[in-house]
């Protein structure tokens, strides 16, 4: 699938102010810094659709993104620049809570995770409290180009190992580069055949 179209189409303060449900969308969520806008720039080949800084928590509202009039895709805010709470909706903030548990045209959670570095402790609560609640996710992990092979394969097997600990099997998995393209096909072709089943 290739996107020939890609609108902004609004912003949303809370849950019940986005827009109908009458079309798939899937929605991109990660810690803060992951390199989520650039990620979505690059699948719409657009160089400023989402807004990209190096400021923690740039993102702080829904913003839903119409995709050649078919179907949306959703910038999530980051999770990881708050305090960590003792509660998953504080945790997670209120605003990602209500919008994960209300859409039910969520097609797919693409949950980005920088392959550089460790598996965060806040990434693996963040989605195994998805899993737990039913919430359809995929893992994607961002900015592989910046690693040589043997770093690649080794942080790979590592996040592997780590999630094989806590599920039977692995969700679907993406790896990705904005700056390359890399991942981006295979991840378009995984929503164009979620669409199909819309």
């Amino acid at each position: 699938m290739e996107i020939l179209s890609a609108q902004f189409h609004k912003s949303s303060a809370k849950a019940s102010q986005c827009p109908k449900e009458d079309r798939p969308e899937y929605a991109f969520i990660g810690r803060s810094n992951v390199g989520k806008s650039s990620l979505i720039n690059k699948l719409c080949k657009r160089k400023a659709l989402a807004k990209t800084s190096s400021t923690p928590g740039k993102t702080q509202l829904i913003n839903h993104f119409d995709i050649d009039g078919k179907w949306f895709l959703v910038d999530l805010p980051g999770f990881g620049y708050a305090k960590v709470s003792k509660t998953i909706r504080a945790t997670f903030g209120a605003l990602i809570t209500d919008y994960i548990s209300s859409r039910k045209n969520l097609m797919c959670l693409f949950v980005l995770i920088d392959s550089r570095i460790p598996m965060q402790e806040i990434d693996l609560l963040f989605m195994n409290s998805m899993i737990e609640n039913g919430v359809p996710i995929s893992i994607v992990f961002t900015k592989t180009d910046k690693l040589n092979k043997t770093q690649y394969a080794t942080n790979m097997k590592h996040y592997e190992e780590k999630l094989l600990e806590y599920w039977e099997e692995l969700p679907p998995v993406f790896y990705t580069s904005a700056r390359s393209g890399d991942g981006s096909e295979a991840l378009l072709e995984f929503i164009e055949e979620l669409n199909d089943k819309w």
